[in-house]
């Protein structure tokens, strides 16, 4: 593994976690001491399937900036968002059948994700997902997401 900061190709492992078929690794390289994360997964052909019925490969990446966006100006460390987005990913992979999912079925995954984590994420991704037309959409998911308590 090289080293993002001097690219020094001799790094050793400090600790390393698995969770939903994720491996993160803590690692400290050699030479200028400095540390970093990788995290391993297993890449599988899955497709998304479009609102309009389009395929597209799924894109871990699109859904990671998704999700960094409903967390701007929140309190998780961007480690902690990188946790959420695995195990989203995780649960995507095990909800789908035949190497295709729908957008509608990831959307879902995502917000009750985010509902557990931080609601005003949840808030906020929901309101691009659902496509909120005003503030009454807002207002009754608010109203929702308080009464359900959940």
């Amino acid at each position: 593994m090289q080293c993002p900061y001097c690219q020094h190709e001799e790094t050793k492992v400090n600790d390393k976690r698995d969770a939903e078929g994720v491996t993160r690794r803590r690692r400290e390289c050699l030479k200028c001491e400095k540390r970093f994360t990788t995290y391993e997964h297993v890449e599988m052909n899955l497709n998304v399937i479009k609102k309009d019925g389009n395929r597209e490969k799924f894109d871990r990446e699109k859904l990671k900036r998704g999700i960094f966006r409903s967390f701007e100006k929140r309190s998780l460390k961007t480690e902690e968002i990188d946790d959420v987005v695995n195990e989203i990913e995780a649960k995507i992979y095990r909800n789908s059948k035949d190497e295709e999912i729908a957008t509608s079925k990831i959307g879902e995954i995502v917000m009750d994700k985010l509902k557990k984590v931080d609601k005003v994420a949840y808030i906020r991704f929901a309101s691009v997902y659902r496509e909120f037309a005003d503030i009454e959409d807002f207002k009754q998911e608010l109203k929702n997401l308080t009464t359900n308590g959940k």
